[in-house]
């Protein structure tokens, strides 16, 4: 393993020979620290009630089930203890290459579900319940046979079964921090957002963005939240923070520095957004980050 920015670079067990690699463990806690690898991952927790999962700059504690796929290239991520009391923990991690789903054969209709659902995954993406449970004696299945030809049947199977619940999956960290490319069908729409991520440094008006698509404010922002489900300030916001967040990690300038630097112009307002969109302050975040290193 290298290191990379704060976070350690995985290098998988997968081979160039192999459609995937699967562990299957039985724990009684997440030692693991904060890391980022370029295969994609498939990551499911049982009984780790109270765990706190990081994927980018989303922080939230789980439940008893928690299944997450990420796709995005070196997206730090990590599980950590926490507040789990659980002894009895099992945990299935399913690895593939990107390269998997690249030849001509995957680009037909049939799976254009899963390609989708790949793309939003690029900010991590967490599952539903019903979704976990539609998949599980699948997982189980795959994690406790034989690997070979019936096994990446299986596998493509729980891919397709996860893409029917892709409305209902929640994304987990913001395009800002994980780079990610913008995704949308509307020409406008993709127009705006990238004035926004070029300009969120600046004080951006709502009268501004309508005009760059020649709309009043108030039909803008209707059409703004029916494309993309948030209002244009909350996404100006979003996108502010996950530059923050993302400076945070990367980088050791101050909190103040930070702050104005991403397009806020109080410090304490800063710090209250950070805390109501992260559940912890800003420093509190760079720390959870800086705590998970591991130097190699």
């Amino acid at each position: 393993m290298k290191q990379h920015r704060l976070v350690i670079h995985e290098v998988t067990p997968l081979s160039e020979k192999d459609c995937f690699y699967i562990a299957d463990r039985r724990k009684t806690e997440f030692t693991y620290p904060i890391h980022s690898h370029s295969e994609f991952e498939l990551n499911f927790a049982l009984n780790a009630a109270g765990v706190r999962r990081i994927v980018g700059d989303s922080i939230e504690l789980i439940g008893d089930y928690d299944l997450v796929l990420i796709t995005g290239d070196n997206l730090e991520h990590v599980w950590e203890h926490n507040q789990c009391v659980s002894k009895d923990i099992r945990e299935i991690t399913v690895q593939f290459s990107p390269d998997l789903f690249s030849d001509i054969f995957f680009k037909k209709k049939q799976f254009s579900s899963i390609l989708h659902m790949f793309e939003l995954a690029q900010k991590g993406l967490a599952f539903p319940t019903e979704a976990i449970m539609k998949v599980f004696y699948l997982l189980d299945n795959l994690a406790s046979g034989q690997q070979g030809f019936y096994a990446v049947m299986k596998f493509l199977t729980i891919l397709y079964e996860l893409s029917l619940f892709t409305n209902d999956a929640r994304v987990l960290s913001s395009s800002s921090f994980a780079k990610v490319d913008l995704t949308t069908d509307s020409r406008r729409i993709r127009k705006v957002q990238e004035y926004i991520n070029e300009n969120y440094k600046e004080n951006i008006k709502l009268g501004q963005l309508a005009e760059i698509i020649g709309l009043t404010p108030v039909s803008f922002s209707r059409f703004f939240k029916l494309h993309t489900g948030k209002s244009p300030v909350d996404y100006i916001i979003e996108t502010r923070l996950g530059h923050a967040a993302r400076l945070l990690v990367d980088s050791s300038k101050s909190v103040a520095e930070i702050c104005f630097e991403c397009g806020f112009n109080n410090i304490s307002n800063f710090n209250r957004i950070f805390r109501k969109s992260k559940s912890c302050t800003p420093k509190e975040f760079r720390e959870n980050y800086k705590k998970r290193m591991v130097l190699v």
